[in-house]
């Protein structure tokens, strides 16, 4: 009987668990505007994050190279990956791909690349 009430309350704990926490890609939805920095250049960007895909525009052409494609998070890494093609006439390492770190406060979502590339963002 002892395991069986066990049992019993194990059951209702575990179902009475709720998860209200939002997925990252879920929190960091929206568009935001602000800049992308490489060394002593920048450009104005705009980026739109919608449940796991992504798009985005650079003033400067190929700088950074945005397009489209979808991310995931883990963490406080978000993975980019790239779904357009691209011409071979420029740095490829400008290309919104691969792992960066990010950080969210409020409306400010910051990315950064080991390499020293940096988007400051702010959601509108």
């Amino acid at each position: 009987m002892k395991s069986k009430n066990l049992i019993l309350i194990g059951l209702m704990l575990i179902l009475s668990c709720n998860s209200d926490d939002e997925s990252p890609q879920a929190v960091i939805n929206g568009e935001y505007i602000g800049i992308f920095e490489r060394g002593e250049n920048n450009s104005n960007v705009e980026l739109i994050f919608n449940n796991g895909n992504w798009r985005g525009e650079s003033e400067v052409v190929k700088f950074p190279a945005l397009c489209n494609g979808t991310y995931s998070s883990s963490g406080n890494v978000i993975t980019f990956e790239n779904a357009c093609p691209w011409t071979a006439e420029f740095d490829w390492s400008l290309i919104l791909t691969g792992e960066w770190n990010y950080s969210l406060d409020g409306n400010s979502l910051i990315l950064t690349k080991t390499n020293g590339d940096k988007y400051t963002l702010t959601k509108q």
